[in-house]
């Protein structure tokens, strides 16, 4: 028994680490940006890149990365997932643009790696505490990506080392993650294995793509994530066209982050706990249309109770994304699989927010065609949301 509780709390702390290891690398760039374009004489398009290419290697190879992980040990695809996040960690600070550029593309190659993988790993070996686990990796993924942002320049101070030291320190995380996991690996190796083996026979054959829920799913996932990266990358601007000073812009930004906290544990515990979410989709989708709009009618006024709508509406749709990989899925193989379809067509999606949202304003500069935009793609975000939460497996059609 005690070591059955041992093996446990190390399955917990390995959730805790890689979700703490997913967002970091790429919310510490923003603060330090500058410093970094400055260091290396790079033009604003080459910075630019250092947190889009990333994205772009979610949006291309999460699907590719799935159907790999089905045919491999969860832990071995863990362990890929966290030595590629440390070399990309590493190269990223050697100090030179070439290296820049190839460390973004392994952090991108082992954070998607980990993004697919985790939910299955958490339906593993937490069958019964799905919602509860996921909730903890979201937490986790989501507080330290505010940690990383609002701490990255003190870091730096802290180190001595400017921004690599803001960057370079996430490799300690890595490396305290990967010890993690393949010790977890190595005490759980033959009952983990055991698992696996029945679960992967059940579902070769299982295209995803051919799964209406699994498009549900996906689209629902996307639209969420183009809304809050909209926000996250031009709420700032907006505010100040709105007359706000920059320095309280992002203290706008804090509370959106902290609002999504709770309810990042809190829903996918509830969630798991009912076959149909309708009723959390419906919400989802009243508390971030009423945010956007006293946005678009109020501005500035009641700025902090607009973002608590945002945070908490912003928090509750992510939780449930994830959630929905696990939840809607019938086996291990069949979450990886879902995982990685969600995930590439999400980010796809999410990638073209902020562009449409800036290209909107320059026809419209009072910012109301973009908010116009926001509010239909939550309309559309809240119909396939309410299709993705239904009592249905992706398998079953």
């Amino acid at each position: 028994m005690k070591n059955k509780g041992s093996l446990l709390l190390l399955n917990i702390i390995v959730i805790i680490l890689i979700g703490g290891g997913l967002r970091a690398p790429i919310t510490a760039v923003s603060p330090v940006l500058n410093e970094i374009i400055e260091s290396l004489q790079l033009n604003n398009l080459q910075g630019s890149l250092l947190t889009s290419i990333p994205l772009m290697v979610f949006a291309t190879c999460s699907v590719l990365v799935s159907k790999m992980a089905v045919k491999a040990n969860i832990h071995y695809s863990l362990i890929y997932a966290l030595i590629f996040l440390v070399i990309g960690l590493y190269l990223r600070i050697y100090g030179t643009t070439t290296m820049l550029f190839v460390g973004s593309f392994f952090i991108g190659l082992g954070i998607c790696i980990g993004n697919v993988t985790t939910p299955a790993y958490i339906k593993n070996l937490f069958p019964e505490n799905i919602g509860m686990m996921t909730g903890v990796f979201s937490v986790a993924m989501n507080l330290t990506a505010a940690l990383a942002s609002g701490m990255s320049i003190s870091i730096g101070k802290w180190t001595e080392m400017g921004w690599k030291g803001s960057l370079g320190i996430w490799v300690v995380w890595a490396l305290l993650a990967l010890f993690a996991v393949a010790l977890e690996a190595f005490l759980g190796k033959k009952k983990t294995e055991a698992r696996t083996i029945v679960k992967a026979v059940a579902v070769r054959s299982f295209n995803v793509f051919r799964s209406k829920q699994a498009w549900y799913i996906s689209i629902f996932m996307g639209i969420q994530s183009l809304v809050y990266y909209c926000l996250v990358a031009l709420l700032p601007i907006v505010l100040i066209d709105y007359g706000m000073a920059k320095e309280q812009t992002g203290i706008v930004l804090l509370v959106i982050q902290l609002a999504m906290l709770p309810v990042l544990f809190i829903s996918p515990v509830i969630a798991s706990q009912v076959k149909d979410q309708k009723w959390m989709i419906y919400s989802v989708g009243i508390l971030m249309f009423t945010g956007i709009s006293m946005l678009l009618v109020l501005k500035v006024q009641y700025i902090y109770l607009t973002a608590v709508f945002i945070g908490i509406a912003s928090g509750w749709a992510f939780s449930l994304s994830i959630l929905f990989f696990s939840l809607k899925s019938k086996t291990m193989n069949g979450t990886i699989k879902i995982s990685g379809k969600a995930q590439s067509v999400g980010y796809l999606i999410a990638a073209f927010g902020p562009p449409v949202f800036g290209i909107l304003h320059d026809w419209d500069v009072s910012w109301k065609s973009s908010f116009y935009f926001l509010l239909l793609m939550i309309i559309i975000m809240t119909i396939f949301g309410r299709k993705a939460a239904r009592n249905r497996f992706i398998e079953d059609y």
